[in-house]
């Protein structure tokens, strides 16, 4: 009789699987750019999923220039304020901040997620930093943004979202030039971003809460004669006498979902301001109306709705700008079922 064989199912690559930290993904990585300086990253919220009607341009593709159909992510992307400029420098465990200045004007929301630091002078710090940076001790500069969800109809929520942002620029003073001219105003989706380009999504899955190992591992229900304890959803070992320890290889019941998930080269199809474009009858399920600026995404995105999105500069990508895609239709039937 033939051994039965199955592969193993569930990657160990994303262990351990325990809930993330915070609801906020994060970017541990910025790619090298020389263009125009800008903010290397922007911040939306997850609305849902529709398709439109575009005319494929990728080369050699089965159906180059025929009108297809496909899916996409609709993000709604509010402007995003840059609260701080913050100075790195580089030691033996990495990345260390040594410096940051604050906007004098910010958002009074912004009390409901930090105690924002007391208004120093912002013209002392900034030439601080400036002669940090003559000095050589800085080797990196970031911005500091955070979301404005207050201005959302489906987002339910006040607190803004912090988060990190880099800067590409040829240079530290180019970055810290620009820093300087944005620090404390508004920045727009369409400043960072353009039609057609490729990004990088990172997002929080959707939680389903402790789960066994039969939908966390995939692995195969027990026969009848196999279980003894009356359970077909278990596996048949922990593992042998010596070593007398669990391995952590072994799939047992826990955590799924809720990890953070990060999608290379996903490919921006529009970028628009107005968002009955988009908006089905009924509105999104889970979400409502989409009122302002928004982006339409390639495929699927991590997460739920509601769900904080943030998009970054592609890391990985031969070519960044595939050109602006040619859309001829965006499928506003209600979802309602």
């Amino acid at each position: 009789m033939a051994s039965i064989h199955r592969p193993k199912r569930g990657s160990l690559g994303f262990s351990p699987r325990k809930r993330a930290k915070s609801h906020i993904p994060r970017f541990r990585a910025w790619p090298e750019s020389t263009g125009e300086p800008k903010l290397q990253s922007f911040a939306g919220y997850k609305v849902g999923m529709t398709h439109v009607i575009m005319v494929d341009d990728i080369k050699n593709s089965l159906t180059q220039g025929m009108e297809i159909s496909v899916p996409v992510t609709v993000i709604e992307t509010p402007s995003i304020r840059v609260a701080a400029i913050r100075a790195y420098t580089k030691n033996s465990s990495g990345e260390k901040a040594i410096a940051e200045v604050w906007a004098a004007d910010l958002d009074p929301e912004l009390k409901r997620r930090i105690h924002i630091p007391a208004a120093k002078d912002q013209v002392e710090g900034l030439e601080a930093i400036g002669k940090m940076i003559e000095e050589g001790r800085v080797s990196e500069i970031k911005a500091v943004t955070y979301t404005l969800p207050k201005s959302l109809s489906g987002v339910p929520k006040k607190v803004p979202d912090i988060m990190e942002s880099g800067i590409s620029a040829k240079d530290l003073g180019a970055k810290f030039e620009y820093a300087k001219s944005i620090l404390g105003t508004l920045v727009n989706i369409k400043d960072v971003f353009k039609n057609g380009t490729l990004v990088d999504t990172a997002a929080i899955t959707t939680g389903k809460g402790t789960q066994g190992p039969v939908k966390r591992w995939g692995i195969q229900l027990m026969k009848n004669k196999h279980s003894r304890q009356g359970s077909l959803r278990q596996i048949g070992t922990l593992g042998p006498w010596h070593p007398a320890r669990v391995s952590w290889r072994v799939p047992q019941m826990g955590q799924m979902g809720y990890h953070q998930r990060t999608e290379f080269n996903k490919r921006i199809l529009k970028i628009g301001s107005d968002g009955t474009e988009v908006t089905p009858e009924g509105g999104f399920l889970n979400y409502g109306l989409v009122r302002g600026d928004y982006v339409l995404i390639k495929g699927s995105v991590p997460g739920p709705s509601k769900r904080l999105i943030r998009l970054r500069d592609p890391i990985r990508a031969k070519k960044t700008n595939l050109g602006e895609p040619n859309i001829l239709y965006i499928s506003r039937e209600s979802k309602q079922g």
